[in-house]
């Protein structure tokens, strides 16, 4: 099966995200969830956001880089919830081997980590048709359309509501069909990369 490393959102590792990667790890995936904020979650988006500037979203960034590190360079899915797209995008975009990326809630510009999305790195964005963070605010469904628009080997859907974290269940924001669908789908995404030969490391 897959190996994925999850990167939680800005409130943290919270009990919603564990119980995401939970959901992957009984369908036969192996799971890893760095914990970017050293133990810490926050009861909302705004006190999230100032603990991440105060640490720096540079640090929080390589903080998430270097969790990788203790992995294999090759087979590994990079997935992350909204500020965990960051780490996510950038390994899947620069790491060689990289089998796969998950972007939820949020997605960078391609050029942010590169030229141009490899080629042999399939992706998945998802977000919410009407949330502000995704819509308007960040330009991440922008970005996202021209991910997609360039690459046949990306994937973008969207789900009707306004919630930014939809898929965190310990969160008032939780959208328990938007979420089932989101997990099918991904879960697919994983299946079909599992089932898929990887190239062989370099010896």
């Amino acid at each position: 099966m897959a190996e994925v490393v999850l990167y939680h959102h800005v409130q943290g590792l919270t009990a919603g995200v564990v119980a995401f990667a939970d959901e992957l790890r009984r369908a036969g995936h192996t799971v890893h969830t760095p914990d970017l904020f050293e133990g810490h979650t926050f009861a909302t988006i705004e006190d999230g956001m100032a603990f991440a500037r105060a640490a720096g979203f540079e640090a929080v960034l390589e903080r998430g880089v270097a969790a990788a590190e203790a992995l294999p360079t090759h087979g590994v899915v990079y997935a992350g919830f909204s500020m965990g797209v960051m780490p996510a995008q950038k390994l899947a975009q620069t790491r060689a081997g990289t089998r796969g990326a998950l972007l939820f809630h949020a997605c960078m510009p391609v050029a942010e980590f590169g030229e141009r999305w490899p080629d042999d790195v399939p992706v998945q964005v998802h977000g919410m048709d009407a949330d502000p963070f995704f819509t308007e605010e960040g330009g991440d469904l922008d970005a996202a359309r021209e991910l997609v628009a360039s690459t046949d080997v990306a994937e973008l859907f969207l789900y009707p509501g306004k919630e930014h974290l939809f898929t965190d269940s310990s969160l008032p924001s939780y959208d328990p069909a938007a979420t089932a669908l989101l997990v099918e789908r991904a879960l697919r995404f994983l299946d079909d990369i599992a089932a898929t030969p990887s190239e062989a490391q370099p010896g």
